[in-house]
């Protein structure tokens, strides 16, 4: 009775074979193999032995060229002449997660890495048909909905990437949102964040001689530099972020304290706003929670949003900015019905 296993299941098994021993042989020669090498050692026609080698640059991404000096087949990149090809040994659950992966990542910025996981996608899907596995529609089953994505346009991510993980100094070009000024910096990328679906680069800014957040929409053109980066101690960076609210970082100088309605203490209970934060239900069932801020922008966006569910108790000038917002709110709409023509 033969071993083989029967079915697709077991033609999926041989091809796999095929490509391991066609793996082997091109890093057991010192020198490019010859085709009627390639069809002994893999037991096979001619035409397999080209389906096998196609297979194989799939996998590895590699071109494996036909030398005709040397009348065979031979790797290009030296890496792949010394071991296994560790994607091999993936399991069809671990492949799935891959496919998962890419699509997630792409989602969160079409096209900001999409050039360099194309390759990794194809030869995920290529494993999972070798091991009889359908190749599932991922944009179908996996979905990111974003919520308030600028539209900017990203191009300067896979720089950002690159400075951040070879830790070499940038020359960006930055244009503020908010005063419109374009600025020329140098800067030591530390790391990138991925905040409320929008991408920013916490770098230390040598111009300013502090750590700074860019949003990377703004920044319009970069650079990265053969200098290194200057490195700045893990706890003064965790200590940037965490000290302020949201993407506004820096020192702590006031404490909000907010009291939201029984109905929505359902939900803000169970959220985090700050790693610091301090929350308890009162009697009445409403909830009290207190958050630290370096800057209110970004925390009076998130008490307006919860309208008239949340009043703010302290300190003072924000329940005065607070007040302020929602009164010039409600005067819009007084305007707008008492002069509905006006716009």
């Amino acid at each position: 009775m033969s071993g083989r296993p029967p079915g697709k299941k077991g033609d999926a098994v041989e091809a796999g074979l095929r490509i391991i021993r066609l793996h082997q042989t091109l890093c057991s020669h010192r020198h490019p193999v010859p085709r009627r090498v390639i069809e002994e050692r893999l037991e096979c026609s001619r035409a397999t032995a080209m389906r096998v080698l196609s297979t194989l640059r799939g996998i590895t991404g590699d071109p494996i060229p036909w030398h005709a000096e040397a009348g065979g087949y031979a790797y290009e990149s030296p890496a792949l002449r010394t071991g296994d090809i560790p994607y091999l040994w993936f399991g069809q659950d671990e492949l799935l997660a891959l496919l998962a992966i890419r699509h997630y990542l792409e989602q969160l910025g079409p096209g900001l890495l999409g050039p360099a996981l194309a390759p990794l996608a194809e030869r995920t899907r290529e494993l999972l048909r070798l091991n009889g596995a359908s190749v599932p529609d991922v944009a179908r089953r996996v979905r990111l909905v974003p919520v308030a994505t600028r539209s900017g346009k990203v191009t300067r991510f896979p720089a950002c990437v690159e400075g951040c993980l070879t830790q070499r100094r940038m020359g960006i070009t930055y244009q503020a949102r908010g005063s419109g000024q374009t600025t020329g910096r140098e800067v030591s990328p530390q790391f990138l964040v991925h905040y409320r679906d929008n991408w920013y680069l916490i770098a230390f800014c040598h111009l300013r001689s502090a750590l700074r957040s860019f949003a990377v929409e703004c920044i319009t053109a970069a650079k990265v530099q053969d200098t290194a980066a200057h490195e700045v101690d893990m706890a003064e960076l965790d200590a940037f972020l965490a000290a302020g609210y949201g993407i506004f970082a820096g020192p702590v100088r006031e404490t909000a304290v907010l009291r939201f309605s029984a109905e929505r203490a359902r939900w803000v209970a169970d959220e985090r706003w700050h790693p610091e934060q301090r929350g308890h239900l009162l009697p009445d069932g409403s909830y009290e929670l207190s958050v630290p801020y370096a800057d209110a922008t970004e925390l009076l966006m998130d008490i307006l949003r919860h309208g008239p569910e949340v009043e703010v108790l302290a300190p003072p000038a924000l329940r005065a900015a607070a007040e302020k917002a929602l009164r010039e709110a409600l005067q819009r709409y007084v305007v707008a019905i008492v002069s509905p023509n006006s716009h």
